[in-house]
């Protein structure tokens, strides 16, 4: 989601904007989805024709597609427009009361790749949210950089964190009764360092593509955001950026320098991310497809 925050007393120079986990694009009868743990999203296979379709879930309506039949939920209500949410429950449409179900589901037919898409990716998330969690441990792999690299705990050596980019291995120097709590800390204070340095480096680089000027730059832990821009050059950028290979960290910092010129996610905002990252696009996709709980826990 992106968002326009603006505080009860509307001070320009706390407008701020936000590129958010899972941000995707809005249109006039749509809402972004939020992750949620769902086993299935209300879309199915259409069974051969000599086979009886699945029951219809309870409180829901169904329509028949090619290859596909969709359950969703109907809700009347007193907004002008017809709505689509992608929750939970998978498929949720609003819809004037006036509005007849004929025009409900031509609307469907009209969304439906854009629907069938964000059932797609709410399934795919819901898997991934289904497989094993990092273990802490030697040997472990830790996602850095868009790699994998291999966690080996010492205790033989002076105290510290070496990274062998050869090897591919993180080196954390820890004594043998050393807690889990122990190991996550001394990742997580690397992590936050490599952080610093490199956004420091990438930073300058496009602002001055962009042909721009930041106040200041800090890390953030946001569990929502993967960065902020105040009007008046303040950038957030969370630490968890580490994680993912370059591409994408380099489009969260020219997304967020972008805001100094464009203050919204106009075509003109867009058009100005793409002057300086013309790849955007897939870089924005692969963020939004590896949500928070696909990174190891802290």
């Amino acid at each position: 989601m992106k968002k326009l925050l603006r505080h009860t007393s509307p001070d320009p120079n706390q407008l701020a904007l936000q590129l958010d986990f899972f941000s995707g694009d809005f249109s006039p009868s749509s809402a972004v989805d939020n992750p949620a743990p769902t086993p299935r999203a209300g879309l199915e296979q259409a069974p051969p024709a000599d086979q009886a379709p699945p029951a219809r879930p309870k409180g829901k309506r169904r329509i028949h597609f090619r290859e596909h039949v969709l359950d969703y939920t109907l809700l009347r209500s007193k907004r002008r427009s017809i709505g689509f949410v992608i929750d939970d429950d998978g498929l949720r449409v609003t819809a004037p009361r006036w509005v007849t179900l004929g025009e409900i589901e031509n609307a469907i037919h009209e969304k439906q790749r854009w629907i069938f898409a964000k059932l797609t990716e709410r399934r795919e998330r819901s898997a991934r949210r289904l497989q094993p969690q990092m273990q802490w441990r030697d040997g472990a792999a830790l996602p850095y950089l868009g790699i994998d690299i291999t966690l080996r705990i010492v205790g033989s050596q002076p105290a510290g964190v070496r990274y062998d980019e050869t090897r591919r291995e993180l080196t954390v120097c820890l004594p043998a009764d050393a807690s889990e709590r122990q190991l996550k800390d001394r990742v997580l204070g690397w992590l936050q360092s490599e952080a610093k340095q490199l956004f420091a480096e990438r930073l300058p680089l496009y602002a001055a593509k962009l042909g721009v000027t930041y106040k200041s730059f800090t890390l953030s832990s946001a569990m929502t955001q993967w960065g902020s821009c105040t009007a008046d050059g303040r950038i957030r950028l969370n630490w968890r950026l580490m994680h993912f290979a370059l591409e994408q960290i380099d489009y969260v910092i020219a997304h967020e320098l972008a805001h100094l010129r464009e203050m919204n996610h106009s075509p003109r905002f867009w058009a100005t991310v793409q002057s300086v990252f013309p790849e955007f696009a897939a870089a924005k996709k692969a963020l939004r497809e590896r949500g928070p709980e696909t990174l190891p826990e802290f």
